[in-house]
């Protein structure tokens, strides 16, 4: 066969690729290297964060108040200012039915003291086991920081409610016992020192204090304002105010008058006691202290006035039953005195010379709560020892004194009242 007829192997190879299109499924894949790409550009997936639990703002009403009710009293101070809806579930008489119910409130004994720009409180627990003191300090209303240490030098405390009333020579503060919530409130009409003041029903009432005026201011705290509602038989300084039975009471003090006060009506005022009936407006006059003694302290509880008197060398207690007579009654006009157990006074801190002071409130409906002050006279030698803030309890039922721890000296002179916190 010539030369030219032949065939390559290698020829009919490349003519029948070339002529025979290639077949995908035989086709040979070349792997070609491709770099990593970047972590920056390509973040690890990370997985989804849990769900974050709801805050307690979310819960309704009547769950944010179990909460709030279980918080113990020493933190309750600045829960008011986390929010308008915290402020106001606290205020509300919810808090204070659920709080009672859980067993967080308990007859106290509320000492305030106004110095250096805020109210010092002292408040005494009595509850099952022994008394407890916690100590705290509330600022001052900016409304009254201009008031000097002297305006509420001798200031009266009066409970509403919940609420406290300090009121002062020309300025009155409205602070809440649980939370501590203070605001200023108006002044009585009539600048007041050393006066008479008490609660009667919803209303405020002060007496005595005063030698410009006997008149008598009643305050309505839902107005926030004053007004004279009458005149007291006498004017008083120095004199102790009390509410009980729907009855102002006003006991004794010295007389006071424009041209300045005289022997008798002093001797008079001292061991006496002026009684206004709040619903008709009339005055009564009890009659005195039997043996002469002068009325240092009183308060009201329940239906009944418990004064503590002194005797120049010893304290005398005694409570006032309106319309009724009992043992050391006189039995005559619309009540009589009863004489009870004297507070116990260590040895030597009552005598000639010496000068008591008693601050009195009722806790709950069956105790009694004095603060017992003496100190010597100036310009009198006695010998004795002063006696500063002691606290004395009296259980109306078992009729005894028991001591309970002396209040911080710095609220040995505060106003004082019974609470519920």
């Amino acid at each position: 066969m010539p030369a030219a007829d032949s065939c390559h192997s290698r020829s009919l190879s490349w003519l029948v690729k070339s002529c025979i299109r290639a077949d995908p499924a035989r086709h040979i894949a070349v792997p070609v290297p491709i770099p990593a790409p970047s972590p920056a550009l390509c973040p690890t997936p990370q997985p989804p964060p849990p769900s974050s639990p709801a805050p307690i703002s979310a819960l309704p009403d009547d769950l944010l108040l179990e909460c709030l009710a279980r918080v113990p009293r020493a933190s309750l101070p600045p829960l008011p200012a986390v929010c308008r809806r915290f402020a106001t579930l606290l205020a509300s008489d919810a808090f204070l039915h659920l709080r009672r119910a859980h067993a967080q409130l308990h007859p106290s004994l509320l000492a305030l003291s106004v110095d250096s720009g805020c109210i010092a409180q002292a408040l005494l627990q009595f509850d099952a086991s022994a008394p407890v003191i916690e100590v705290a300090a509330l600022p001052l209303p900016l409304t009254l920081l201009h008031c000097g240490s002297s305006v509420f030098a001798h200031a009266r405390a009066v409970v509403l409610g919940r609420e406290v009333f300090l009121i002062g020579r020309g300025a009155m503060v409205r602070a809440d016992a649980l939370t501590g919530a203070a605001r200023a409130c108006a002044p009585t009409l009539f600048p007041r020192k050393k006066f008479a003041a008490a609660a009667v029903g919803d209303r405020i009432y002060v007496a005595g204090g005063s030698a410009r005026t006997a008149a008598v201011e009643e305050y309505d705290p839902e107005a926030d304002a004053w007004r004279v509602v009458g005149g007291a038989p006498r004017r008083r300084y120095g004199c102790a105010g009390a509410g009980a039975g729907g009855v102002f009471y006003v006991a004794g003090g010295v007389a006071m008058s424009g041209e300045g006060a005289r022997a008798l009506e002093a001797h008079v005022c001292a061991g006496s006691v002026d009684a206004l009936h709040v619903a008709s407006g009339t005055w009564a006059r009890p009659r005195a202290l039997p043996g002469g003694g002068c009325v240092v302290g009183a308060c009201g509880v329940g239906d009944h006035l418990y004064v503590i008197a002194s005797h120049a060398v010893e304290l005398s207690f005694w409570r006032w039953c309106s319309g009724a007579t009992g043992r050391g009654g006189d039995g005559r006009g619309w009540g009589g005195w009863v004489a009870l157990e004297a507070p116990p006074m260590p040895r030597g801190s009552v005598g000639l010379g010496m000068a008591v002071r008693v601050a009195m409130a009722g806790l709950g409906s069956n105790r009694v709560a004095a603060v017992v002050s003496a100190a010597a006279v100036r310009g009198h030698n006695t010998g004795g020892g002063a006696l500063e803030g002691m606290v004395l309890v009296y259980d109306i039922a078992g009729g005894k004194w028991s001591r309970t721890p002396d209040l911080p000296p710095g609220f040995r002179r505060a106003a004082c009242a019974g609470v519920e916190c």
